[in-house]
């Protein structure tokens, strides 16, 4: 896993700042355990012995870590330090040129660069000559530095050599007989050293040693050895090992079902039979929409005909739409709702939205059956209403034909299907606010200094818990959206601050369940690129 998206994988499955095992990492501290006795044993020679010293180990030995804390724990008014790397300076031409320039002269010969040393003495300072990577100089140069070392009556420089252990043969058939240089040879972590040795860097990129197990603490001390190199590279395969198979699992569980193809053919057959019993439930509801049908043909003037011998039928009327299409759902009180509100699946798919954003159930609920109910009622007494002007040329008596027309004003009193529509339209405009809310904060984070930091405090699935975390916490609490895993993540925050350490200082301020939830400090950059990815 080496790509730059698999990096940000890596990261944000473990919500580390940065990748705690990397060759270089900020703000990380010297680790004492093995080194620091090293360390102290340098500084003891280099003031006592005029010895060249090599410090010696492995690759990934911690050789260029410790050459880092010698120079960071110098005096620098007392103390002139000189740095090269001998990857790119093997020869002595290249090597000599690079001390001269942090000699700052331009002579690169024995004498001059002695001369320099001694004038730096005459101010104060000692010069420590550090050389990183000996074992690539060649021999002239190893023999160059030798002879830079023993100095004149002007100075004499302080030289460290941190190369492999297969350069001290090199030094010991140039030196001869004479006792030129001290080795001082690293040894690697025990156990509990490798476990501190994690805490500090997982500690480093906002986690701790609980991330890791014992028995993968006893893996990563195996594998590496116990050397530092090792160790960062063995706990970081680890940790991606781990997160592979999660993922792995989990992607597993999801599709587990679908392998039995005997149970994907039971399914399939289940659900052909579920589909043709709905397709059977509706041709039973149709027979009893024809009578409607047939009385849309027939003209205003026979219809008070058929009406004029049964004044009690004008019941149709209320169950024909204004489409022409028979109202399946006012065909009796009994019936449970059929098909029509397979075309309107909106409301239902909006339902769980509609309670996310904080409506009550019966406010969900009451948009269900009454988009069915404004569309048949409203329309049809209108049409039946020129009724009364053909109804003197019937032969029935006269008491008779003003029955049903009195009967038919009464489905256009019926106000409540044409009130219905205005809590059916709430659902749909409830969740504006939660998408509103969402964008007014994430476009709070885009207003700052992308430099500047925030504290992550945690993160929910549910933008109505982030909100109600924030409400109750203060102003200072604020969260955004970001995707997760394909999902929607909220992710509460705590404050701006113009630097890291300020961002730590105000953990300590925080209250204890938050600080519980071990915020870390992080870039409004990354802030920011979240929200976009």
């Amino acid at each position: 896993m080496t790509s730059l998206h698999a990096d940000e994988a890596f990261l944000d499955h473990y919500q580390f700042t940065h990748d705690p095992f990397a060759a270089r990492v900020p703000g990380f501290k010297f680790f004492p355990a093995q080194r620091k006795p090293v360390l102290g044993q340098l500084h003891h020679l280099a003031r006592y012995s005029q010895l060249v010293l090599v410090v010696t180990g492995p690759e990934g030995s911690g050789k260029t870590l410790l050459r880092q804390a010698l120079v960071a724990s110098t005096n620098k008014q007392a103390v002139h330090n000189v740095v090269v790397s001998a990857q790119g300076a093997a020869d002595p031409a290249t090597l000599m040129r690079h001390i001269a320039q942090g000699l700052n002269t331009q002579q690169t010969d024995r004498a001059a660069l002695l001369a320099q040393v001694g004038q730096l003495a005459l101010t104060g300072q000692e010069v420590y000559l550090l050389i990183d990577d000996a074992e690539e100089l060649s021999e002239a140069a190893l023999e160059a530095l030798l002879v830079l070392a023993q100095g004149n009556a002007d100075g004499r420089p302080h030289v460290f050599l941190f190369a492999d252990s297969d350069v001290i043969p090199r030094l010991d058939a140039l030196a001869g007989a004479d006792e030129v240089f001290h080795v001082i040879e690293l040894q690697p972590y025990a156990e509990d050293e490798t476990r501190e040795y994690l805490a500090l860097r997982l500690e480093g990129a906002a986690q701790g040693i609980e991330l890791l197990s014992d028995e993968q603490v006893e893996l990563i001390h195996d594998r590496s050895g116990g050397w530092p190199g090792e160790i960062n590279r063995v706990a970081r395969d680890v940790l991606i090992d781990a997160m592979a198979s999660r993922r792995g699992a989990a992607k597993g569980g999801g599709f587990s079902f679908s392998l039995p193809k005997k149970h994907l053919l039971a399914l399939a057959v289940i659900g052909v039979g579920v589909a043709a019993a709905l397709l059977m439930q509706g041709r039973s509801d149709s027979p009893e929409a024809p009578a409607p049908q047939a009385q849309l043909p027939l003209g205003a003037n026979e219809q008070p005909q058929q009406q004029a011998g049964t004044p009690a039928q004008p019941q149709p009327e209320a169950e024909v739409g204004a489409d022409g299409r028979p109202a399946i759902e006012f065909a009796g009180s009994n019936q449970p709702l059929p098909l029509p509100l397979v075309g309107q699946s909106q409301p239902v798919i909006r339902q769980p939205l509609a309670q996310a954003a904080g409506e009550t159930d019966g406010e969900a609920n009451v948009e269900l059956p009454e988009p069915v109910a404004s569309t048949p009622v409203t329309v049809p007494p209108t049409a039946s209403q020129p009724a009364p002007t053909p109804a003197p040329t019937t032969p029935a008596p006269a008491p008779q034909p003003p029955q049903p027309v009195a009967q038919q004003p009464k489905p256009v009193e019926q106000p409540k299907p044409a009130a219905a529509p205005a809590p059916a339209t709430r659902p749909t405009a409830a969740p504006a606010p939660a998408t509103a809310g969402a964008a007014q904060a994430n476009g709070w984070y885009a207003t700052q200094t992308k430099s500047h930091y925030t504290l992550q405090v945690l993160g929910t699935s549910t933008e109505s818990a982030a909100r109600s975390f924030v409400s109750q916490n203060g102003a200072q609490y604020r969260y955004f959206k970001k995707m997760h895993q394909g999902k929607p993540l909220f992710v509460i925050t705590y404050g701006s601050f113009a630097s890291r350490d300020a961002a730590q200082a105000a953990v300590k301020t925080l209250p204890a369940k938050v600080q519980a939830g071990k915020p870390w400090p992080k870039t409004f950059a990354s802030v920011t690129q979240e929200m976009a990815n």
